[in-house]
């Protein structure tokens, strides 16, 4: 059974850093597309970033292009996402999916910018 973990969450100031870290199990890892979702409070879900198997291909969001790195070490079958220049506008439970269809999902972190 496909397990998907996320940890890496805080409260942090605008203009911060943090990163997420996602772990893998129940699955080939290396041979999966994997992709950061995230829930603002009171919204729906928005899409965050992809990274294709490899990790040689990325996509990302308008909203956090240029601000957000997306990446994954298949040797430990962990997914990352580093959030520099965080806004307010980034605070959101962020979830990593697994899958081309995001069929597996965690159940999230807690990220929260605010002064």
């Amino acid at each position: 059974e496909a397990q998907l973990v996320e940890s890496g969450g805080a409260l942090v100031q605008p203009g911060g850093s943090l990163s997420l870290s996602c772990s893998a199990s129940g699955f080939t890892f290396s041979r999966t597309p994997m992709s950061w979702v995230r829930q603002a409070p009171g919204k729906g879900l928005e899409w965050v970033s992809d990274i294709n198997t490899g990790g040689d291909d990325t996509y990302y969001a308008d909203s956090v292009r240029g601000r957000f790195t997306i990446s994954r070490d298949d040797a430990k079958g962990t997914l990352y996402l580093r959030m520099n220049s965080l806004r307010p506008e980034d605070t959101a439970v962020y979830y990593c999916a697994a899958g081309e269809y995001f069929e597996n999902w965690g159940p999230g972190t807690q990220v929260t910018v605010s002064s």
